[in-house]
């Protein structure tokens, strides 16, 4: 098992931390989880600020090699897409902080350029309708 330096997404925050993989299972150290996370190994699970997550249903999850990210994603119910090869995770949000999202009708604030160059905030439109025109060469 080769340690080598991974790209982790979460909320939009990216992190490089060590990593392990050993049949195509991501694992990090307590302290890249930590770092990349926010989450720490406790003897009640694993916890963030006051939330704490049993691990015990999920043997494999944390061991002497570091905490598995996928099923550390999977306690969460978050989604995960890794690519081993490429070094690089991302967890995405879980599926009822979505739909939560949904329900309230409000669209999340982002920030764009136009087509010359200039920022604009979907929040500096507040009030106002706002037609979104998306465009993907694929």
């Amino acid at each position: 098992m080769n340690e080598h330096n991974f790209t982790v997404i979460d909320d939009g925050r990216i992190s490089q931390v060590a990593a392990t993989v050993d049949r195509a299972r991501l694992r990090l150290s307590p302290a890249a989880l930590r770092t990349a996370l926010g989450w720490e190994v406790k003897p009640q699970g694993l916890c963030k600020d006051d939330r704490c997550m049993p691990a015990d249903g999920l043997p494999d999850l944390v061991t002497a090699e570091g905490i598995d990210l996928a099923q550390f994603a999977q306690l969460l119910s978050r989604p995960i897409a890794m690519d081993t090869e490429e070094r690089v995770a991302y967890l995405g949000v879980a599926a009822a902080e979505r739909a939560a999202q949904l329900i309230s009708l409000e669209a999340p604030d982002f920030r764009l350029p136009d087509l010359h160059g200039a920022l604009h905030s979907l929040s500096d439109y507040g009030g106002k309708k706002v037609l979104l025109v998306a465009y993907a060469s694929w």
